[in-house]
């Protein structure tokens, strides 16, 4: 599949990304890759694949991983951080919420 400039201009603006003209040339390139490798997986032949019942891949003792994952941390409640510190931190602040630039639409 070849994409055309005005296909990444498009999808660039979906994105609200303005992109210039050799950023166009490049990100069509590797999108045009992205999409020939999922062709290429389209093109495999998956009739006797067993559908997963999981992501997490099996063992070596032929059981899937089970909770807690090492690569993975324990999701647990956490003390956050204080507001004043976080807010210390931000280069705008009312003192109880980060000031944020307007955002403007096209």
């Amino acid at each position: 599949m070849k994409l055309t400039r005005k296909d990444v201009e498009y999808v660039a603006a979906l994105a609200h990304l303005e992109l210039e003209p050799a950023e166009l040339e490049r990100m069509a390139q590797q999108l045009d890759a992205i999409l020939e490798y999922i062709d290429q997986l389209n093109r495999l032949d998956t009739t006797n694949v067993e559908p997963m019942a999981q992501v997490l891949a099996p063992t070596s003792s032929g059981q899937a991983d089970t909770w807690p994952n090492p690569s993975v941390r324990e999701d647990a409640v956490q003390p956050c951080l204080p507001r004043e510190q976080a807010l210390a931190a931000a280069p705008d602040a009312n003192g109880t919420f980060f000031k944020v630039p307007k955002v403007i639409e096209k």
